[in-house]
């Protein structure tokens, strides 16, 4: 379909090895970057952020096609993929533009380790233990947690593991951060919004083999002292959506928050239900 509208269509390295696509060149992630115009996502959340954050670094806008289950930025069914690409392709679409995290540790003021993340950034102890984790938010004191961990979560992730460990949702155009204890020892520590727009402080206090996780990205053997420095990046990931795209119309599919209502109002106002899918595997790029 692509080749058809006089398209150069190049595949991911890694996603032209398994799948034996030989027709069409493949390019690294970051070839991709500097060559081409869209990004086709094909697969679930975990290969969008894989992907997108990567490819935020270049400007380069990304279209998510759903082959997986639940799931909120990738918006096309598979079923309705060339179809809904037709249009898009022909300039009917909007688009968003979403914040990500950039965020380094740190130990005796050295960087040991630096990563972008698009979902989170999670603290926790590698074995089954508590930490206890001192944060700060633009060097001004907020609290030590003692929990089995603690998520960071942009807007993205709030519909991810910070959702799971009881934290609220946060809108995209929201410009914050949200701090989820992961089963806090006290119970009043609670779920806590806060801007970001500065610099977010991490430190290890105690615990067993603590780590830190960047969405998919992980450093291991944490020791007291360390700090894990965050703050908005200046790239931002822009998502293409079908037209009439929605993201309270995903909320509703993906959390079935109409579910054992009438049809006739769990449908008003919906003309969206391309909203948003999730799933696993593919990059397919034009030039």
């Amino acid at each position: 379909m692509l080749t058809r509208r006089g398209l150069e269509v190049s595949i991911e390295a890694e996603t032209w090895l398994n799948t034996g696509l030989a027709d069409y060149p493949s390019l690294s992630v970051d070839e991709i970057g500097t060559q081409c115009d869209l990004a086709i996502v094909v697969g679930g959340d975990g290969t969008m952020l894989g992907i997108a954050r990567q490819l935020a670094q270049h400007g380069v806008p990304v279209v998510g096609v759903n082959q997986g289950r639940l799931g909120f930025i990738t918006d096309i069914p598979v079923s309705d993929m060339f179809s809904v690409l037709t249009d898009m392709l022909a300039g009917d679409y909007e688009e968003e533009q979403r914040a990500i995290i950039e965020g380094q540790v740190l130990r005796d003021g050295r960087v040991i380790f630096a990563a972008f993340a698009m979902n989170d950034v999670v603290v926790r102890s590698s074995t089954a233990g508590m930490v206890e984790l001192r944060v700060e938010v633009d060097k001004q004191f907020v609290a030590n947690f003692r929990a089995d961990g603690l998520i960071l979560s942009t807007p993205t992730g709030s519909t991810a593991y910070a959702l799971s460990a009881g934290g609220p949702l946060l809108h995209p155009g929201i410009p914050g951060w949200v701090l989820v204890p992961i089963a806090p020892h006290m119970l009043s520590n609670r779920s806590i919004v806060v801007p970001d727009h500065g610099t977010l402080n991490i430190s290890i206090v105690t615990g067993r083999e603590p780590s830190a996780n960047f969405d998919m990205q992980s450093i291991a053997s944490l020791i007291p002292g360390d700090r894990i420095s965050v703050r908005r990046s200046k790239h931002r990931v822009r998502f293409l959506h079908p037209r009439g795209w929605s993201y309270y119309a995903t909320l509703r599919h993906k959390l079935h928050w109409n579910e054992g209502l009438p049809e006739t109002h769990a449908s008003n106002n919906d003309d969206d239900e391309d909203d948003g899918s999730a799933g696993f595997t593919r990059v397919g790029d034009i030039d």
